[in-house]
């Protein structure tokens, strides 16, 4: 599905409206918008489910990420859309509460940007995959990961950063 003309809410750093544009223009010209990000943990709260974004994505295509990301719609609110958005990358419905919002950007190879005001949600979830029915156009994979082992991955991907990087920290 493209959805690169779809509008996104331009915001200024206090989420408040500021107009509307389309997805692919806005993340050509690096504009501040409106985004979120749905984490999905399992009852207990030992794993989180991930998904390996689609090979067809713009950008980050074939990276381990949050459970779903996306926009909401021009007059939708955050949590519509989180649900929305959720239900039709992974075929999975449940509750979602939203913990903060916080502000970032990243240029990629290709010339796009992020910069968004992300929504962060989080749920509770029990599911295993034959519950789920990922869109392939956006997720090659679903998986759950242990919270131990997220920590491990990301403890050793700071740690080979900082060993590479150019020391400006």
């Amino acid at each position: 599905m493209d959805n690169s003309k779809d509008k996104l809410i331009l915001v200024d750093i206090f989420d408040r409206p500021v107009g509307e544009l389309d997805k692919l223009s806005v993340h050509r010209d690096g504009l501040l918008h409106r985004a979120f990000s749905v984490f999905l943990v399992d009852v207990p709260g030992r794993r989180l489910l991930l998904q390996k974004r689609a090979a067809g994505k713009y950008h980050s295509s074939g990276l381990w990420a949050n459970t779903c990301c996306s926009h909401p719609r021009p007059e939708e609110e955050v949590l519509s859309a989180a649900r929305r958005r959720l239900y039709e990358e992974t075929g999975i419905r449940c509750e979602l509460t939203e913990l903060f919002t916080f502000i970032y950007r990243n240029v990629f190879d290709n010339g796009l940007s992020e910069y968004e005001l992300d929504h962060v949600l989080v749920g509770n979830y029990d599911g295993e995959s034959k519950d789920w029915l990922p869109d392939p156009d956006e997720i090659e994979e679903l998986s759950w990961v242990g919270m131990e082992h997220l920590i491990v991955a990301l403890y050793r991907l700071v740690a080979r950063q900082d060993l590479v990087g150019d020391g400006s920290a």
